[in-house]
């Protein structure tokens, strides 16, 4: 099976104020790419990272797009995309939410555009299942996503000391407002428009929920992908459903009141993560 895999992680960002970035994610998309390495054989050529200011909106999707050209082109029947940032919303523009807004995931050069975050400096779940939707059938994509989905978490933040959200609010109160009465979804809507191969999604929390960067065992990570690293290591024939259990398990031991997701076919939850 040939394999490759894109994983981003941004703790600083270029118009944010330092009281508004992060710590674990950088840690979490170089402990995601080791895992592939050492357990999964994805060549160390195969696994593109992208940390910081590498990580802008451009760059990002451009190497997003690189991989499923791989799928589309038929060099890659495995691709594997992780993303530990800030979670956002913005105005929907398709007209395809209830609640008037997309779910949306901070990059490096995240910026506002009047009352709302600049769509050309966010990626918006809209964009990600058009990317989506392009895969072959066949391929298998594991989608693993550390970050906040939606504004309604706010009213539950946890401010246990070494913890702190990943959602960043709208810019202006107004648009604040929105978030605060929007309506929670899932994150199946990621993958609404793959009609061939779906991807496997597992997230940090559900629409509703913060999801926490935190410091644990004196390292910061994202309390989700710390344990599901860690819930993988040595076990790698574990089945996806399993692995949710494990996961969930321990960030419910370890104080942390968000909810990891798992999305995906029957077949996808009954089978080894990354098979």
């Amino acid at each position: 099976m040939s394999k490759t895999a894109l994983c981003v992680g941004i703790n600083k960002f270029k118009y944010l104020p330092e009281s508004s970035w992060l710590h674990g994610c950088v840690n979490d998309a170089e402990d995601l790419a080791a895992l592939l390495g050492a357990q999964y054989g994805f060549a160390s050529s195969s696994i593109k990272v992208l940390r910081d200011a590498k990580a802008t909106k451009k760059s990002v999707m451009a190497e997003l797009n690189k991989l499923v050209d791989s799928a589309v082109e038929g060099a890659s029947n495995h691709i594997v995309f992780t993303f530990s940032s800030h979670g956002t919303q913005i105005p929907d523009t398709s007209g395809d939410e209830v609640d008037r807004l997309d779910e949306a995931f901070a990059c490096y050069d995240i910026n506002n555009a009047g009352d709302s975050w600049d769509p050309e400096t966010v990626i918006s779940d809209d964009e990600l299942a058009t990317l989506f939707g392009r895969l072959p059938e066949g391929v298998l994509m594991d989608v693993v996503l550390d970050t906040c989905h939606s504004g309604t978490g706010l009213k539950s933040l946890d401010l246990l000391p070494g913890r702190r959200p990943r959602f960043l609010p709208a810019p202006t109160p107004r648009a604040a407002i929105a978030n605060e009465f929007s309506d929670a979804r899932t994150l199946r809507d990621l993958v609404k428009s793959a009609t061939l191969s779906k991807p496997v999604l597992m997230a940090a929390c559900r629409s509703d929920q913060t999801a926490a960067d935190a410091l644990i065992e004196g390292r910061y990570n994202g309390a989700f992908t710390y344990h599901f690293v860690k819930a993988l290591q040595g076990n790698g024939t574990a089945v996806r459903a399993e692995v949710l259990k494990l996961v969930s398990k321990a960030l419910k031991g370890g104080g942390f009141d968000q909810i990891a997701q798992l999305e995906g076919t029957t077949a996808a939850r009954k089978a080894a993560w990354g098979s």
